[in-house]
């Protein structure tokens, strides 16, 4: 099988969010007075978004009563801050010019909200040339429905089976394999220390993001 288009997810795969995420997650931890939590420790939990992070940050879920004022506080900082730390992961430009070289069309399939995806996509530099962003509000459902993932394959005119994806949590490779598309590990990702990836069932793994070429042909 050729494959004839990439996906990626967002946080953790394509960009390395982590830095800004983790500014915002202290700046509502400042407002309650509390000390900064170093970046090693929020990393895992950037793919998670910000209940992931608040649940990090501050022991709480959704219900609790300070819960929405608190991620209030949170997404606003983020969004004015979208894309002060965040870069592409090493070796991610390269591989997306090799993909436009060959003509594969490539595109992002992530949780997070279109609020921040387009911006973000924006900022870095990527937007106009992805085929498609499909956000985590994008479908009636998000990742781990294999929804989003068709509905990229239908916006860059490829069937699953002529497409990889790329992402760092299982919940990424449960979707991928759900479509019935090859899903990769970005293991370099937001990957935390104790997952059994062994037991995500994909395809394969990379260290960094050119390893991806090896699979373009299956």
């Amino acid at each position: 099988m050729v494959i004839k288009a990439a996906l990626f997810d967002l946080d953790g795969t394509f960009a390395d969010t982590a830095p800004d995420l983790a500014a915002s997650l202290n700046h509502a931890r400042a407002s309650r007075n509390l000390p900064p939590l170093p970046l090693e420790v929020l990393r895992p939990q950037a793919s998670h978004g910000s209940r992931g992070l608040l649940e990090v940050g501050f022991g709480i879920e959704p219900g609790h009563p300070d819960y929405d004022t608190l991620r209030n506080i949170f997404l606003d900082h983020y969004e004015r801050n979208i894309c002060v730390h965040t870069r592409l992961f090493s070796d991610m430009a390269q591989l997306i010019g090799e993909l436009e070289r060959r003509d594969i069309r490539w595109g992002i399939v992530t949780n997070k909200p279109h609020r921040y995806t387009v911006p973000l996509m924006k900022s870095l530099g990527y937007a106009d040339r992805a085929a498609c962003l499909i956000s985590g509000d994008t479908c009636a459902h998000a990742k781990p429905h294999p929804e989003p993932m068709l509905k990229a394959c239908q916006i860059i005119g490829v069937t699953p089976a002529q497409c990889l994806y790329l992402g760092d949590d299982l919940r990424d490779m449960l979707a991928a394999n759900a479509a019935g598309m090859t899903g990769i590990i970005a293991s370099y990702g937001y990957v935390s220390s104790d997952a059994s990836i062994k037991n995500w069932n994909a395809q394969g793994s990379v260290d960094r993001p050119t390893e991806l070429i090896a699979y373009l042909t299956l």
